[in-house]
């Protein structure tokens, strides 16, 4: 790896981090690309080098933070219980970092409308974060580890928006809300086996 390259990827990784927290403040309509070349000490025309367009820095934002929920929690493994676990266990990190839950909330909420550069990937990551869930109570019910009369697609279409809603209530109002234990909670009621 050469000097020049190791610090081209330095530099976008800056920027990266910055955006999150200029989307994280400002949200992604309020913030510029000019205010995040700014916090990261290089001109406008430097940052349109590496993201030459504000959507392309939106990506690598959003793509930045599902590489890390997936590696730290190892949301990959075969679908069943050990899903669940991480899903819960991605919402003890989410409780300890509160600044990235702020950011996907309200990009979250942004990208509702369907002009926006986000909501493509919303799609998508939605969709997924079901079919992951469903897979797994899918598994579950087939090994009787899921109570009986539990629609697999329901109960996770429920549990994926419950834990979205809880998260943007723990942001609200961080001490009535116990965002993991209402989390283990809604499982365990839907589990014959411990979470």
């Amino acid at each position: 790896m050469t000097g020049g390259y190791l610090k081209g990827r330095i530099r976008r990784e800056d920027i990266i981090t910055a955006a999150a927290a200029a989307y994280g403040e400002l949200g992604y309509h309020g913030s510029s690309l000019r205010e995040i070349a700014k916090r990261v000490g290089i001109s406008h025309a430097g940052l349109l080098y590496y993201f030459p367009t504000k959507e392309a820095l939106l990506a690598a934002v959003l793509e930045r933070r599902d590489a890390e929920d997936s590696e730290r929690e190892q949301l990959t493994v075969p679908p069943g219980l050990e899903v669940l676990r991480h899903f819960v266990a991605l919402a003890e990190h989410n409780v300890r970092h509160p600044g990235i839950v702020d950011l996907y909330s309200r990009l979250a909420a942004e990208a509702v409308a369907p002009d926006h550069p986000a909501h493509e990937y919303f799609l998508r990551h939605y969709r997924a974060a079901r079919d992951g869930v469903h897979e797994s109570f899918q598994a579950l019910a087939a090994r009787g580890e899921l109570r009986g009369g539990v629609e697999p697609a329901m109960a996770a279409l429920t549990f994926i928006a419950l834990m979205d809603g809880l998260q943007v209530q723990w942001l609200t109002v961080p001490g009535d809300v116990d965002l993991v234990g209402s989390l283990r909670f809604y499982l365990q009621n839907l589990l014959t086996v411990p979470l």
